[in-house]
């Protein structure tokens, strides 16, 4: 039976209401992404989170309940690659039963989506996201670290439209020099399918991935590149604090986004929080730390007292790390890497 939550809207010290949430189910990827977890520093020998470390998928449905209580309509599923966490249809299952939940989704790059797209859309998981940083094999590669061919995540994208995960979102991290001279090749690829690709501004997420201004392409930059090939004409956003600004082509042959943190922030919209996969509830992106609700949940600790602390981390949130990156001097404060809390 589905639960029916008695919803109460709870704002921040900005009146940033909470909408969505970000849940990362797993540390563990596949993938070695130099901008986030490059392989010099994550190879064989890594030590992930232990299992009883992480989130039960009881606990995160527990939590994720009690924070639909205040608001919550969208859900995301991240990782790491979430697709690695065992039996995440499971979950998927459970998530989709809560009632309140509008948008269901998962973010993921694709390389075990085809095998495992059916099992999601039976599950409950209504559409999807797929990683592609290039189209060309040796970018591909080059910036995902891995052997992975991009044939395989293009096939996963195919069996998603199939049954149905529609529709499907391609994000594109943009890294100056490095597959800049790309991206009309995807926005070409994609052009007339449904799909939208989303171009996304490389971004000092976490503290590993040597990250510098130099390496920004402005969103500015990748809409006139494909606007001298593929005439574009901007478009209203779906939704109070949807993050990609929308472009739709002046043919009628679908749209694509961008997103620029960097260039342009939105942290006045933000209405998202995170959980890691052992159970830090993070409030923002940039974050140095996160708030520890394993504990809660694992403790003698009811629902109201869990909503009573979650109202207190909310409405005293002021985070705007975009608003102020300019403004900091001086050595920066560590953060949250991304393979803990999904982007």
């Amino acid at each position: 039976m589905k639960t029916s939550p008695n919803k109460t809207p709870v704002f921040d010290k900005f009146g940033r209401p909470l909408r969505d949430l970000r849940i990362s189910v797993t540390d563990r990827c596949n993938f070695r992404c130099p901008y986030c977890m490059p392989r010099e520093l994550f190879g064989e020998r890594y030590e992930f989170l232990p299992k009883p470390e992480l989130l039960s998928f009881e606990e995160i449905s527990r939590i994720t309940k009690i924070l639909v209580g205040f608001g919550v309509n969208k859900v995301r599923l991240t990782g790491g690659e979430p697709l690695l966490r065992t039996n995440i249809e499971v979950l998927i299952k459970m998530l989709s039963e809560i009632d309140g939940i509008k948008d269901l989704t998962l973010t993921t790059n694709g390389s075990l989506l085809a095998k495992n797209a059916m099992a999601l859309r039976k599950a409950g998981l209504r559409r999807i996201t797929v990683s592609i940083d290039s189209l060309d094999n040796a970018i591909f590669k080059q910036m995902n670290g891995s052997i992975q061919n991009i044939d395989r995540v293009l096939e996963g994208i195919q069996v998603a439209e199939k049954v149905g995960l529609t529709p499907i979102k391609i994000n594109t991290v943009v890294q100056k020099g490095t597959n800049n001279h790309t991206i009309v090749d995807l926005a070409q690829r994609f052009k007339g399918t449904g799909h939208i690709v989303r171009f996304i501004e490389f971004m000092d997420v976490g503290s590993l991935n040597n990250w510098n201004m130099d390496q920004v392409v402005p969103s500015i930059d990748v809409i006139k590149q494909i606007n001298s090939v593929f005439p574009l004409e901007a478009t209203k956003p779906n939704y109070p604090g949807e993050v990609a600004q929308r472009y739709k082509y002046k043919d009628g042959s679908g749209e694509i986004g961008v997103i620029s943190s960097v260039t342009a922030p939105f942290c006045g919209d933000c209405t998202r929080a995170r959980l890691s996969p052992d159970g830090k509830l993070v409030t923002c992106l940039f974050a140095s730390t996160g708030f520890d609700l394993k504990e809660l949940v694992r403790g003698n600790i009811s629902d109201r007292e869990i909503e009573q602390v979650l109202t207190g981390l909310w409405t005293t949130r002021v985070d705007r790390y975009s608003e102020i990156r300019a403004s900091l001097k001086g050595p920066q404060p560590k953060k949250i890497e991304m393979y803990k809390i999904g982007g």
